[in-house]
This record gives C-alpha cells, sequence and structure tokens, in this order.
C-alpha cells in the first residue's frame, strides 16, 4: 500500500514556519497584513475565505476582509485594489474566485501590485516564474512541491506528467518541477493515449477537476501521485481526480482528498504574505 501524505501535517510545519518569521517581523515593527476581497454568496468561496482567515489568525497576520455584494462593478472593485495597493498595512492582495457574471477576473488580477499579489497570478510573477526568477512561488503547485519533499520523493532526473494546462495549476506546476530538474510532460483534453504517458511517469500531478478521471490501470507501480482535484461524486462526498482505492495498491505514495494538497494551498499563501512583507520593507530581493 502506498504511504499517504498527510497534507495537514506538512501544512502545519509551513504555517509554523511562518508564524516564526511573523513573530521576527513584528520585533522589528512589521506586521504582515493580507486583504481577502470576495465578491458575492459563494458558499465554497466563503469556506475559503474562512479557512484563510482562521490561518491568518493562527500565523499571526494581519488580516482584512471585503465582503462585497454580487451587484458590485469592475470599477468599485478596481477602485478598491487601488487603495489596498497603497495601503502600507497590507501586504498581499486576494481577489477570490470566482467572480460573479460580467465582472473581468483578469483585469483585477493585473490591476494589483506585483508586490502584493500573493497568489502569483499577476503577469508580472508569472513572468519572473517562467524565468526561474520567481518573487512568489504560486500557491497550490508550491504546495505540490513541498509535499513531494517532505515523502523523501528526488524530482531530479524523474519523469513527470501533469494533466491539466490551466493557469493557476498546470503550468506552473509544469514549470516548478522542471525547476527541481524533472523531466516534465504536460497532458490536457487533446493528448493521444493518455493512459501510456501517465504509466511511463514516477510522478503523476492530476489537476483536470474529473471525479475518477485517473484509475488504477493509468499509474506506474511505486509512482508518487499527487491528487489536485477537488470534486463531487454521485453521492455528493468529496473526492479527487484519482480512483484512490485503486491507486493507493499501486503507487509509492499519494495525496488523500481531502487532507492532501488542500492545506497546503492555504498554508503556502501565509508564506507569500510574509515573504511580501519583508520585499516591502526592504528585507530580502527584489
Amino acid at each position: 500500500m502506498a504511504l499517504r501524505i498527510d497534507g495537514k501535517a506538512v501544512a502545519a510545519k509551513v504555517k509554523a514556519r511562518a508564524a516564526e518569521e511573523t513573530a521576527a517581523l513584528k520585533e522589528r515593527g512589521i506586521v504582515p497584513g493580507l486583504a481577502v476581497v470576495i465578491v458575492g454568496s459563494d458558499p465554497a468561496s466563503r469556506v475559503y475565505v474562512n479557512n484563510k482567515k482562521k490561518a491568518c489568525q493562527e500565523t499571526g497576520i494581519y488580516s482584512e476582509e471585503y465582503a462585497l455584494p454580487e451587484e458590485t462593478t469592475q470599477e468599485e472593485l478596481l477602485a478598491l485594489v487601488d487603495r489596498l495597493n497603497k495601503e502600507p498595512k497590507i501586504s498581499g492582495i486576494l481577489v477570490q474566485s470566482p467572480l460573479p457574471k460580467g465582472l473581468e477576473e483578469s483585469a483585477l488580477v493585473e490591476a494589483i501590485d506585483p508586490q502584493k499579489d500573493v497568489d502569483a497570478f499577476h503577469p508580472y510573477n508569472v513572468g519572473k516564474l517562467m524565468q526561474g526568477r520567481q518573487i512568489f512561488l504560486p500557491c497550490t503547485p508550491a504546495g505540490v512541491i513541498e509535499l513531494l519533499h517532505s515523502a523523501g520523493v528526488e524530482i531530479a532526473g524523474k519523469d513527470c506528467v501533469v494533466i491539466g494546462r490551466s493557469d493557476i495549476v498546470g503550468k506552473p506546476m509544469a514549470m516548478l518541477l522542471m525547476q527541481n530538474n524533472g523531466t516534465v510532460t504536460v497532458c490536457h483534453s487533446r493528448t493521444r493515449e493518455l493512459s501510456d504517458i501517465c504509466r511511463r511517469a514516477d510522478i503523476l500531478v492530476s489537476a483536470v477537476g474529473k471525479a475518477g478521471f485517473v484509475t488504477g490501470d493509468m499509474i506506474k507501480p511505486g509512482a508518487a501521485v499527487i491528487d489536485v482535484g477537488m470534486n463531487r461524486d454521485e453521492n455528493g462526498k468529496l473526492c479527487g481526480d484519482v480512483v484512490f482505492a485503486e491507486a493507493e495498491k499501486i503507487a509509492g505514495c499519494i495525496t488523500p482528498v481531502p487532507g492532501g494538497v488542500g492545506p497546503m494551498t492555504i498554508a503556502m499563501l501565509m508564506q507569500n504574505t510574509v515573504t511580501a512583507a519583508k520585499l516591502q520593507n526592504g528585507i530580502g530581493r527584489n
């Protein structure tokens, strides 16, 4: 049976590190601050925002929430982002997605000061990542790298397959695996012979958002399997992309859903907020 990678335990270590750095900054009169903007009443978004606020409390990071009605206009949101860009108390800005119809998320992301873009979605930060000179690491892919390291998985020289090419996970995940000297194949909806490609992977990362997409016969014996998917099965139960019961019998190590990648995303957000506070106060590199 595969080793289950405990995302909650690894996330706790990352948050503890962020808390130590926050305490050290406070001794110098610097308080990291995170502003979270949520528009509308999407239930899942509300859960995510509450979890981020809780993580801020655990790490000593100052937080502000801006809960706006669904009828909020693009101009009002842009004005808020502009104000937060200029607010010294705020180190990082996060606009919770999805946004209500009629709001252009890309314009809001581009309006955030790149040094406060703790999600690492701004084109400036995406470009920095492509060059291997990133200021911030994108939260979910960075969390995956932490999980692999925690399980003792060597990335260098390994065949890595990423299923999914989204801007949030798939593309930056491939970049981080390459930066760790993995040999990366990115698969997507038009990839031919997907199962054969997956069976060659020493490290398989699935981020397609389809329950039961990765079955046991797609996994190389002993492979590290990272399941980024957050889905609901036919019974409404939370599950990932991977058929866990099958994969666990074949993989060398595997992340469960829930309790795998999910906790890491918020933990890495806390780390990015601390990094932002340092940069804005001339600590570390720009």
